[in-house]
């Protein structure tokens, strides 16, 4: 692997304002990264991190100096790789068939553009305008330095979410960037799968020497790996700055309580002990499933329920099939064989099963949070997305008026009520969603990831209404990784075996 020309990041009262929001995301912020350093940027949910992450890779348009239909919103102060505007060294590196930055999301089907593998990786490389003759031997050697071995020619639709993230990794990679940026790149994956992507990183980082800033609210794996860390508030700049250890010993405590998560500093909430659960509600009879018609079949043999008052965990390697189990009970996709049935708790229209239910008498009786949160929404303002289900379901303004205000207050989402829910950080967007679920309170709940991109006030906030919820007989069925969401909340845990190579 070629090493690469570091680069040094510059910020002096730098700040950013979404063009739809009246409050800045980043404001005031003073960092300075020399070239090779690594940096973990901590804070709670909603400090402005992805911000920052996107302004690095040169992906916010100001107004300043450009036409009002251009713009994503409004800068100030500066943010400089090597001395140049972050927006401007993008331009200048594309001219120059080169990347400065390379932005890894932490939702991998966010990055995946295009049908086959090596298509997928050559994407980048191709509007850089790199030579055309370097691009596959490029293409070639980042998909075998991050395990992917399928071929050029494998069904990116096929890949697991693990497998998917490693495609994303290849894609940067064969950029050869001088400034990588890793946005949370480990939430959504298996331990083994997060502890491989760990791994690769490290040894790209080594034997390139390149500049590295990532964020991950779980800091204890990536601890190692990184110089320096950086503590960032919301709506400011940076609090705290220095090695690890300095900073989780001399203010670990302070911070815990504004929400960061401090190794050794486990947030934990008083949950309802042991489980008094009801009626089934809920249940699936030697269920198969495919994601889509043409896909093969993720998950077969399941045979399993909910019951009221019950939290059914389902948990597994990336590319088990947890997905596809949670939106086969959620009634959003037929089974491919067996069959979902509803309890008389749900009171059944008609017996038939829930993927043959309408719209309506789905949304009263069972909610489904996706995995990835921006797939739900529909309105333009926070306050307006959570008023969709409520509406649907005939609920009165005065009802849902009151009901939209409960929902912000509990999930910290208040301040952000007429925000569109596209502005918002990857983990006040979970919330949202989790939140357009209980809107309608349905009797089952169907979660996929919950509690993905939160701080530790955030987590604990979600953990306590979900207890509410099956204090209150809703039946939860959750599809996560979370160790810590299983220790507080799980009655039962289904575990699903790894699935064959490259299904999804």
């Amino acid at each position: 692997m070629e090493s690469v020309a570091p680069v040094r990041i510059t910020a002096r009262g730098w700040g950013w304002r979404h063009a739809s929001r009246a409050a800045w995301a980043v404001r005031g912020l003073d960092l300075d990264v020399a070239p090779g350093e690594r940096v973990l940027l901590l804070g709670p949910s909603g400090s402005g991190k992805s911000t920052l992450l996107a302004g690095l890779a040169g992906l916010l348009t100001s107004s300043a100096g450009r036409s009002a239909q251009d713009a994503t919103g409004e800068d100030e102060g500066e943010l400089l790789l090597d001395g140049v505007p972050a927006d401007r060294a993008r331009l200048a590196a594309l001219d120059a068939g080169q990347a400065r930055a390379g932005l890894l999301l932490q939702d991998p089907t966010a990055q995946t553009v295009l049908a086959r593998c090596g298509d997928d990786v050559a994407f980048g490389l191709e509007n850089h305008a790199v030579a055309r003759h370097e691009i596959w031997p490029r293409v070639t050697r980042a998909l075998d330095a991050v395990g992917l071995r399928y071929g050029l020619e494998h069904p990116t639709h096929r890949l697991s979410g693990g497998e998917r993230q490693r495609l994303a990794l290849a894609g940067v990679l064969a950029l050869r960037p001088g400034l990588w940026l890793l946005d949370e790149p480990t939430s959504m994956l298996d331990p083994d799968g997060a502890a491989r992507l760990r791994s690769t990183i490290a040894d790209v980082l080594a034997e390139t020497g390149a500049t590295c800033v990532v964020v991950e609210h779980r800091v204890e794996a990536w601890a190692e790996l990184v110089d320096r860390v950086a503590v960032l508030e919301p709506g400011g700049g940076v609090v705290e700055q220095g090695s690890p250890s300095g900073v989780f010993a001399a203010a670990g405590e302070r911070l815990a309580a504004h929400g960061v998560w401090v190794p050794g500093r486990h947030p934990r909430v008083s949950t309802r002990a042991g489980s008094t659960a009801g009626p089934s509600l809920l249940e699936a009879r030697d269920l198969a499933v495919r994601p889509a018609r043409s896909a093969p079949v993720a998950v077969r043999g399941i045979t399993t329920g909910v019951r009221a008052g019950e939290v059914v965990c389902l948990v597994g390697p990336n590319g088990s099939g947890k997905s596809s189990l949670a939106l086969a009970l959620g009634g959003l996709i037929p089974p491919a064989q067996g069959r979902v049935v509803a309890g008389p708790g749900l009171e059944p229209p008609d017996g038939a099963e829930p993927h043959r239910w309408r719209p309506r008498e789905l949304v009263s009786r069972i909610g489904t949070v996706f995995q990835e949160p921006q797939h739900q929404f529909v309105a333009a303002t926070c306050a307006e997305e959570l008023a969709v289900g409520p509406r649907r379901v005939g609920l009165t303004p005065g009802e849902t008026e009151t009901r939209v205000a409960d929902l912000l207050a509990r999930l910290g989402l208040t301040r952000l009520a007429r925000a569109n829910p596209f502005t918002l950080s990857g983990g006040e967007q979970r919330r949202l969603s989790v939140a357009t679920v209980l809107a309608t309170r349905p009797r089952v709940l169907i979660l996929d990831e919950p509690t993905f991109g939160q701080d530790a006030l955030t987590w604990a906030a979600l953990v306590r209404l979900l207890d509410e919820l099956r204090a209150q007989g809703a039946g939860l069925v959750m599809a996560t990784h979370d160790q810590w969401l299983l220790e507080h909340l799980a009655d039962r845990v289904v575990v699903l075996p790894a699935g064959d190579p490259g299904t999804s």
